[in-house]
């Protein structure tokens, strides 16, 4: 008789114990998904705020909700006193395309963007362009918004 209620409380705490293990890497992998999908928003977003930071003028003929072009002087091909350079959708990734170059990814393969856009505010002569943008990876979202002047010195 003794057996079979050691065996039966061994089999709950050792239920108890699987079941807590199950739901500890259930959510450790639902924390790591978010952490992916913030940090790739985030890095994609302080790379957009930076080069408009940086740009000249926004090149109105080619931004769109959706797209983003920006007249700068970084980047310079040899010979040339001004560049562009744009940000947009490629697919489920945020690309960044310099000049004559072939568009570079800032967001990883392992997210999906899901929105990007592009509003242009203007403040008297200063240009200001608010971004959003929405990031997914595993049934986790992360959506941010920031606005960037340009600061053409």
């Amino acid at each position: 008789m003794e057996v079979v209620v050691f065996v039966a409380v061994f089999s709950i705490i050792s239920l108890a114990v699987i079941s807590s293990l199950f739901w500890m890497n259930n959510s450790n992998s639902k924390t790591k998904a978010a952490r992916e999908s913030g940090e790739n928003a985030r890095r994609a977003l302080e790379i957009i705020t930076y080069e408009i930071r940086g740009a000249k003028s926004v090149y109105s003929p080619t931004t769109t909700l959706n797209q983003l072009s920006l007249e700068t002087l970084r980047y310079l091909p040899d010979g040339e006193n001004n560049t562009f350079i744009d940000f947009f959708l490629c697919g489920s990734a945020i690309c960044l395309k310099k000049e004559s170059q072939s568009p570079v990814s800032l967001t990883s393969d392992g997210v999906q963007v899901a929105d990007l856009q592009f509003s242009q505010i203007l403040n008297g002569d200063t240009a200001s362009i608010k971004i959003s943008l929405t990031v997914n990876h595993s049934n986790t979202s992360t959506t941010l918004t920031s606005t960037a002047s340009l600061r053409s010195y």
